[in-house]
């Protein structure tokens, strides 16, 4: 059983004054990707320099103006590859290069000498703050921990004429979710103060969730108190940069935008010690689908997702919001015929709004348009079906016929498991647009006998068409073609047979484009009916074929 009772509950603060529950997400925060740093450090095999180049030249191709690109007191790979991206002019005059420092002397010297030559960048200084550190890890009280951050802010101080550029400084207290929310107050208001920001030279406060500890609504709680209380408000930018421990990294970022937030520190796909770092790609396709700009350049997920895997030699998980290879693949039936459904409905609206059922965004939006956005196994239905066959082939099978070919291709998949799209299609052509035998159509003269005769007939046809090998002809004459072609079958086969519904579309456009003619046949005399398929050039060829498809498939022909 599990020992709960070895566990105490966090804290949580009575903050009543809260308004972040009133408010909505209206623009994307500024972004900066911890990959290179934060990323990497998580990494079992990390990025060697060649790697890093090609991770940061793609993080600047998405837009990121703000990217953590290492620690470079931690190790010579940190220094290279920062030092082969200033040198080699890697670096856009609009991008700010961040590098990581613990309040140390010797590693804040290293960072101002590792940036030379960029014009500006983000020194980022910590110290951990919170309760649990300060006893096991630090021994350290209260004042101890401030002075250590205070005593960080003057040692860039006394190190800034090192470099030609303008510094901003960023103060992280480590675990701040750990920290009592009074003492990260104090912390925080302490290095503001010794720094001296302005509204013109803005400092950044970061607040981590390094060990994600509440559920997202507490974070929130926090990082409005903070934004509220803080000294100097107006010469903050206020960054949050979460862990995933609980799984709602995610979630609290999102609250903490809410809560006041203007900035957040996060990786690609979630990557970080650990559970991850909060997702950056979900959390920008998350503004983009409600209608946000999410200032990023992620209109090709695949693209990013490759890159992702190769570098970082990790695999996406296949339901990974957005970027899985399944997030967008239904094999429900119920969802397969609901998405067939909602597509339909745009198309015949002309609706520049998506609005399809299960999927919260257009997967063509982000270069999903070539994946498979219904798979049939022996859990769909006839609209993933009917899906496919629109989709891939271009068949918008009637809805009568939509449950008579599912049943075909359930029994199919309730032996083999998935079915292809392309297994879909052979089975189709075999159920109908090759059903030519017993009898197979041949040929068919039309004549227009209007005002010719007194009959109440104005077609006749003479259709030539071979039984069980053996060429044959009837002449018959009805109300348009394929009613005198019935006419002509009943005669000949002495079979009750008739049209119950008839329907046609074109299969692509253009001067070679065909027609495909769908026929629900009755045999009056079983009281069984099917349908039958028929593609041409020539709409009333495709009919006669589809005639003859149906006629076969209800063994009409004879032996």
């Amino acid at each position: 059983m599990l020992n709960y009772k070895k566990y105490q509950r966090v804290p949580v603060e009575d903050f009543k004054q809260r308004t972040w529950p009133d408010k909505q997400i209206m623009k994307a925060p500024v972004w900066c990707s911890v990959d290179l740093r934060d990323g990497n450090q998580a990494l079992i095999d990390p990025m060697v320099v060649s790697e890093k180049i090609e991770f940061f030249n793609y993080l600047i191709k998405l837009g990121f103006k703000e990217i953590e690109v290492g620690f470079p007191a931690a190790s010579q790979i940190e220094y290279d590859f920062i030092r082969q991206v200033i040198e080699r002019k890697m670096l856009p005059d609009d991008v700010k290069l961040q590098v990581l420092a613990q309040c140390r002397e010797e590693q804040i010297i290293r960072n101002f000498e590792t940036v030379q030559g960029t014009k500006f960048f983000i020194m980022h200084i910590y110290n951990s703050t919170s309760t649990l550190q300060r006893d096991v890890v630090f021994n350290a009280d209260k004042q101890k921990v401030i002075d250590i951050a205070v005593s960080g802010v003057q040692m860039v101080k006394r190190h800034l004429n090192e470099y030609d550029g303008e510094t901003i400084l960023e103060y992280s207290p480590e675990s701040f979710t750990g920290t009592e929310l009074d003492y990260a107050l104090e912390v925080c208001n302490a290095v503001i103060d010794e720094w001296g920001p302005t509204p013109d030279h803005k400092m950044i406060i970061n607040l981590p969730s390094t060990v994600e500890m509440t559920t997202p609504n507490v974070f929130a709680d926090r990082i409005e108190f903070m934004s509220t209380n803080m000294n100097k408000r107006d010469s903050i930018i206020l960054s949050v940069h979460p862990h995933n421990d609980r799984g709602t990294g995610v979630a609290t970022a999102e609250l903490a935008l809410l809560a006041g937030a203007d900035r957040i520190e996060g990786t690609l796909f979630g990557n970080g010690e650990r559970t991850g770092n909060v997702d950056i790609v979900t959390l920008a396709y998350n503004m983009f689908s409600q209608g946000i700009d999410p200032e990023l350049a992620l209109d090709n997920i695949k693209e990013a997702a490759e890159l992702f895997e190769r570098t970082c030699k990790m695999d996406i998980h296949p339901r990974h919001p957005y970027a899985g290879k399944l997030v967008f693949t239904a094999f429900s039936g119920s969802h397969q015929d609901a998405i067939n459904k909602g597509v339909a409905a745009m198309r015949e609206r002309n609706s520049e709004i998506w609005a399809v059922p299960y999927l919260p965004i257009d997967p063509s939006d982000i270069g999903r348009e070539y994946e498979p956005i219904v798979r049939i196994n022996s859990q769909s239905g006839k609209g993933g079906v009917a899906f496919v066959m629109d989709t891939y082939f271009g068949f918008k099978l009637p809805k009568g016929m939509q449950r008579e070919f599912a049943d075909v291709i359930q029994v199919l998949s309730e032996k083999q498991g998935e079915v292809s799209p392309d297994t879909i299609m052979d089975e189709f052509r075999e159920e109908y647009l090759n059903r030519k035998e017993p009898i197979h159509f041949r040929k068919l003269k039309v004549e227009d006998l209007s005002g010719e005769t007194e009959s109440e007939f104005d077609t006749k046809v003479v259709l030539t068409y071979t039984d069980h090998g053996t060429e044959k002809q009837f002449e018959a004459v009805g109300n348009g073609p394929l009613d005198a072609v019935q006419r002509g079958l009943t005669m000949t086969f002495e079979k009750r047979i008739k049209i119950l519904d008839y329907e046609e579309h074109a299969l692509q456009s253009g001067s070679n484009s065909q027609a495909a003619a769908y026929i629900h046949l009755l045999d009056a005399d079983t009281g069984k009916a099917t349908y039958g398929v028929g593609v041409s050039s020539n709409i009333t060829r495709a009919s006669v074929r589809a005639v003859f498809s149906a006629f076969n498939r209800l063994d009409l022909g004879g032996k």
